[in-house]
C-alpha cells in the first residue's frame, strides 16, 4: 500500500512539473519579448506604457521585423508606409520604406503614433481601435450613437477584426507588464 502511494505521488509530481514546464513554454511562445531596449527607450521618450508597446508588437507581428500585411503594413508594429512617412515628418527624421523593417526605427515610429493617438483619444480601447482601423474610422464610430454613447469611448466595435485585435492587446498587457519589469 505504501509503495502504491509513493508511485502515485511520483506520478502527480511528474505531471505537475511537466504542466509547469508546458505552461512556461506556451507563455514564451505566445508572449515573446524582443527589442526590450527600444521598447523601453521610446516608451519613456513618448510617455507610453511599455507593456502597451510590447502588446501591440505581439498582436501586430509576433515580434517579426519582416512582417508585411496583405494591406501593406510593414514591420514589427505594422505601420502603413503613408502613415510612417507622415510620422517621420512629424519627428523630423529621414524616411525610407525599407527603414520600416528595422526594429528600432519601427518601434520609434509606432510608439510615437501610439502617443499621438493617446493624446487624441485618451481611452486605451479607442486608441487601439484607431491604431488598427484608422483614426478617421474610429472618429466616425465615436460620432455615431450606435457605437458610442458619450463620444469618447466605444461601446460597440463594429469591425470584428478590430474587436479581436483590441481584446488580444488588452489581454496581454498584464503579461508584458511582468516581462518588462
Amino acid at each position: 500500500m505504501k509503495k502504491k502511494a509513493t508511485i502515485i505521488s511520483i506520478v502527480l509530481v511528474t505531471i505537475l512539473v511537466i504542466g509547469i514546464y508546458l505552461f512556461l513554454c506556451i507563455g514564451y511562445i505566445l508572449y515573446p519579448i524582443r527589442y526590450k531596449e527600444s521598447i523601453i527607450t521610446y516608451s519613456q521618450e513618448y510617455d507610453v506604457e511599455k507593456s502597451l508597446v510590447a502588446s501591440v508588437i505581439n498582436a501586430e507581428s509576433s515580434f517579426n521585423t519582416k512582417a508585411v500585411s496583405s494591406k501593406g503594413a510593414i514591420g514589427l508594429m505594422q505601420i502603413m508606409p503613408t502613415t510612417a512617412k507622415w510620422l517621420a515628418e512629424k519627428l523630423n527624421i529621414e524616411y525610407k520604406e525599407e527603414y520600416l523593417f528595422e526594429a528600432d526605427y519601427n518601434i520609434k515610429l509606432g510608439t510615437y503614433y501610439l502617443a499621438y493617438l493617446e493624446n487624441k483619444f485618451e481611452d486605451t480601447t479607442v486608441v487601439l481601435c484607431a491604431y488598427n482601423a484608422g483614426e478617421g474610422v474610429v472618429q466616425g464610430w465615436l460620432n455615431n450613437i450606435q457605437y458610442s454613447k458619450d463620444g469618447k469611448t466605444i461601446d460597440v466595435i463594429p469591425y470584428s477584426q478590430t474587436e479581436a485585435y483590441t481584446q488580444k492587446v488588452l489581454n496581454s498587457l498584464k503579461i508584458y507588464e511582468k516581462k518588462l519589469k
